[in-house]
């Protein structure tokens, strides 16, 4: 077979994998299309036996992106159901959850050379179509500009001691045990944490890029932080105020206090401007107005009081629900699966589930922890990942707060 036949075979079978891919969908889309051109276009400057390997490649892929798919669907599928049964108040069992794993690709790979190549060749075709590279997400110095701009806010910072003494008092005032925080703050932080640490950011090194909007011994979320502020910004106002009009404080710290409190009730204003829903705190996260209210995260006396509330509605919810005491790894379950879907997980019909039945499909793939377990082992990965993380320094550091204010605890009742 001459060179020009075996290239007229190869680009006829990089079509059929195309068409085979687009046929398995039952669709052939815009997209669809377009991947096809950018595959033939690259093919082409191929040698055969490369370009035959890429054409394997492309169908193993099809196939198994074809397999993937119809599996998520059969989870969305699965969820909706148990949506209608809850409506309905019919009960929940085992049978109502998928029972299998994700499929797994086992076809050919690439090699590395070639891999790399063909990323490169979509990068740049991506640049030829004009396509905008994803903004950077945002990070500290651009909550505190905001907070700045939106509402001439600048966030007390304290020591990292003070602030994790203050988070131990709230904590313990709202009935929350040391171990129970500790061990969400050695997870979410890696028991490293500082008060000011945006997810993807080390929080010694400062190296690193946020990944989230995520801050804090908690990492809540923008959305989280207005969230809570809409439901518990009137008692931080009222704490504020009367901090203000302590004489026991410096005519300094009392003037701060109640400069604080103005600018504390313009953020909830804001906040409460929006429907009172979790999509429209998520869009609002993505505005500055919205940013701007997550500097509060930062602040010595609000930090504390918003990240243990968060904490405390997570109990209070689960003893609503019957469970009078929740780990820290339950506690970080339902922070991380979300507080419903957490105590979902908990319930005996869903422990031997695989967790693809709780997470949405991106953050499934994102969460490494989450991946190949069942609810019942995740909850064990979280405690062990918990338990190496309770010897860093950070760890170490909040729990002597804990002990510290033990006895001021004691003697308050």
């Amino acid at each position: 077979m001459t060179t020009a036949h075996l290239t007229r075979f190869a680009g006829n079978a990089l079509r059929c994998a195309v068409i085979a891919l687009a046929g398995l969908w039952g669709v052939v889309s815009a997209s669809t299309g377009a991947v096809a051109r950018s595959s033939e276009q690259f093919a082409r400057a191929l040698p055969p036996a490369e370009r035959k390997l890429f054409e394997d490649y492309l169908s193993a892929k099809a196939t198994f992106d074809f397999k993937s798919d119809a599996y998520w669907r059969s989870v969305t599928d699965k969820r909706a159901l148990r949506r209608g049964k809850r409506g309905r108040g019919e009960p929940i069992t085992s049978e109502d959850y998928v029972k299998t794993f994700p499929p797994k690709y086992a076809g050919p790979e690439l090699s590395a050379a070639l891999a790399k190549r063909w990323a490169e060749f979509q990068e740049q075709d991506d640049k030829k179509k004009d396509k905008e590279p994803p903004k950077p997400k945002p990070g500290i110095a651009e909550f505190l500009a905001y907070a700045q701009e939106e509402y001439d806010f600048k966030p007390e910072q304290i020591p990292e001691r003070e602030f994790k003494l203050r988070y131990a008092r709230e904590a313990m005032s709202h009935g929350l045990t040391g171990d129970q925080v500790v061990r969400v703050y050695a997870l979410e932080t890696s028991g490293l944490g500082t008060a000011d640490m945006v997810s993807g950011i080390h929080p010694i090194k400062k190296t690193g890029t946020p990944i989230s909007t995520a801050i804090g011994y908690a990492q809540l979320l923008v959305a989280n932080t207005t969230d809570e502020l809409v439901k518990h910004g009137p008692k931080f106002l009222a704490r504020l105020k009367s901090m203000a009009n302590d004489r026991s404080y410096d005519p300094a710290r009392r003037r701060a206090l109640a400069e604080k409190h103005e600018k504390l009730a313009t953020m909830l204003k804001a906040a409460r401007s929006i429907p009172h829903r979790w999509d429209a705190h998520v869009a609002f996260a993505r505005t500055q107005r919205g940013m701007g209210i997550h500097a509060i995260n930062l602040d010595g006396d609000i930090g504390p009081w918003l990240q243990v509330v968060k904490l405390h509605g997570l109990k209070e919810m689960a003893e609503k629900a019957g469970i009078a005491a929740l780990t820290g790894a339950e506690i970080e379950l339902m922070n991380l699966a979300g507080p419903a879907t957490g105590l979902e997980m908990m319930r005996p019909a869903a422990q031997k589930a695989p967790t693809t039945n709780f997470f949405e499909r991106s953050a499934y793939f994102r969460n490494t922890i989450v991946r190949d377990k069942t609810s019942a082992e995740l909850l064990v990965a979280l405690d062990k990942r918990m338990d190496q993380n309770l010897t860093n320094a950070g760890a170490i550091e909040f729990a002597d707060a804990f002990r510290e204010i033990a006895p001021e605890r004691r003697s308050a009742r």
